[in-house]
């Protein structure tokens, strides 16, 4: 006979299949689901943890445990705006905007943009989101020269759009990806607890021409992001 917490995990994922507990819906407390299945609560933690594991369920700092959402998708060829994955995939695409400033690059900026330390740069903190949930943290780093014209609404809210409208054409993009522990800083913001293992992405957007116009360091949760290759 299976485990106590695998029939439990296993039933809690069978009700999610059948449309019991629903996507983006609020399970009850620990108490009143171990309650539930005559359980321990230690026994309950064990299912529910593991179907955090699995990507299943999600633990909201806060907020409780909900039923995840399908994860959004990256297909790594060429250059895609976050706004344009996440509507490709049904969702509402949304940010907060965390600070917005101009100002000098650093040495790192200098070498990834290709630009001198004396021009200027705008450099925008935000936290990017799938139906409003909180997916992507995200330092980006634009020359000035390419948007000093532009709206600052133009760049925070749609910026591959706003490029476009006004003749640039876009071309690749460089991405490194690796693994780290989110800050206590970073947890915040995505809703995860402290040290939780995250996804690190640079990216170097580039025009036609070759020219840098955007440098972008985040961090995704992986429960709620993932990254595919598509070889031709």
């Amino acid at each position: 006979m299976q485990p106590a917490y695998i029939q439990i995990h296993d039933q809690i994922k069978k009700d999610i299949d059948e449309k019991i507990w629903e996507i983006g819906k609020r399970l009850p407390s620990e108490r009143d689901l171990a309650e539930q299945f005559g359980v321990s609560r230690m026994t309950l933690r064990q299912a529910v943890t593991l179907l955090v594991e699995e990507g299943v369920l999600e633990r909201r700092i806060g907020s409780g445990t909900f039923v995840a959402s399908t994860r959004v998708q990256e297909k790594m060829r060429g250059t895609t705006s976050f706004t344009e994955i996440i509507k490709a995939q049904g969702k509402i695409p949304s940010s907060d905007l965390i600070s917005y400033r101009k100002t000098i690059p650093s040495q790192e900026e200098v070498d990834k943009l290709g630009i001198s330390r004396e021009e200027t740069i705008i450099r925008m903190e935000r936290v990017r989101y799938a139906d409003q949930i909180p997916v992507v943290y995200e330092v980006a780093s634009i020359p000035e020269k390419f948007i000093k014209n532009f709206k600052k609404e133009e760049i925070t809210s749609h910026f591959f759009q706003t490029l476009q409208v006004h003749g640039y054409k876009i071309g690749k993009s460089q991405q490194t990806i690796y693994a780290r522990l989110a800050k206590e800083k970073i947890a915040h913001y995505l809703q995860i607890k402290p040290k939780q293992a995250i996804l690190g992405l640079t990216q170097i957007s580039y025009f036609e021409d070759g020219t840098a116009f955007e440098y972008v360091k985040s961090q995704y949760v992986g429960e709620r992001f993932e990254f595919y290759l598509e070889n031709k």
